[in-house]
């Protein structure tokens, strides 16, 4: 079976709903900060896709921050059921819409064209992450904007992509013991830098709204997985008709623990 059949795909929808129990104004203000670092300027009066909406709280962002409106899609189902129901509790008046569709079914005749696509965190989990970043730049309207958070390539590549098919995967029961391990040795290596492994989970919510645990989950089963190098990101989308505007790279990294994103916003030519 092909990756990009949403049955090959970890249930990224079902980490979302219980996470979304734990969404309060600090998880708000979060993401909300997160979102801003990619738009100085604010979003007032644009148009927003959100690409692999998850709980919808960037979705929610994104109108908290000015836009005009905002679409939310992602591929599973339970991901949008949750974008509608915080949507509608925080923004029941704002003009937007959460649906079930793929990046690479959807279309700009059936959904439009975007000030803003935005895709944090996502693609690189769809089986076909170019193909992905590809279909999701199409959708960006002349001199609009397209911000993008990729996985890092790190050394340790392989032996992530093998942990996170076999964990995606494995029963419930066996998916707790691997993440309380990974989380133990997590909180372990804080300890050893220095770090008050306490206050690294309680600021947790600091990182774009997340919860550690959820985030642990999501990322010890998010198969499919791909990487890139920031080099990559930039060179290949930029031959799609975009420039630059902003880059977070991070350093070259062994990847023991994981990979965190590099962040670009591109701007359509």
């Amino acid at each position: 079976m092909s990756l990009i059949e949403r049955e090959t795909h970890f249930e990224f929808g079902e980490n979302w709903k219980n996470y979304s129990t734990t969404i309060d104004q600090k998880r708000i203000d979060s993401a909300i900060a997160g979102v801003r670092k990619l738009f100085p300027g604010g979003l007032t009066g644009k148009s927003f896709l959100d690409i692999g909406c998850g709980s919808g709280l960037h979705s929610l962002a994104a109108l908290s921050l000015g836009a005009e409106s905002v679409t939310a899609i992602d591929i599973d189902e339970n991901s949008v059921a949750t974008a509608q129901d915080l949507l509608t509790k925080y923004v029941p008046d704002a003009k937007w819409s959460a649906k079930v569709a793929s990046v690479f079914d959807a279309s700009s005749a059936t959904l439009g064209r975007f000030d803003v696509v935005y895709s944090w965190g996502v693609l690189h989990h769809t089986g076909d992450m170019w193909k992905a970043i590809e279909s999701a730049a199409g959708f960006v309207n002349s001199g609009g904007q397209f911000a993008i958070a990729i996985y890092s390539t790190t050394a340790c590549d392989s032996i992530w992509k093998t942990e996170k098919k076999l964990y995606a995967r494995a029963p419930r029961p066996i998916q707790w013991g691997i993440r309380q391990v990974y989380m133990t040795a997590l909180l372990a290596r804080q300890t050893l830098t220095g770090d008050n492994p306490v206050s690294y989970v309680r600021n947790y919510a600091k990182m774009r709204g997340m919860n550690f645990s959820h985030d642990a989950h999501d990322w010890l089963g998010g198969y499919p997985y791909e990487t890139a190098t920031a080099a990559e990101l930039h060179d290949r989308i930029c031959k799609m008709g975009f420039t630059a505007q902003l880059s977070f790279p991070l350093p070259v990294s062994l990847g023991l623990f994981g990979s965190g994103c590099h962040e670009f916003v591109f701007q359509k030519i």
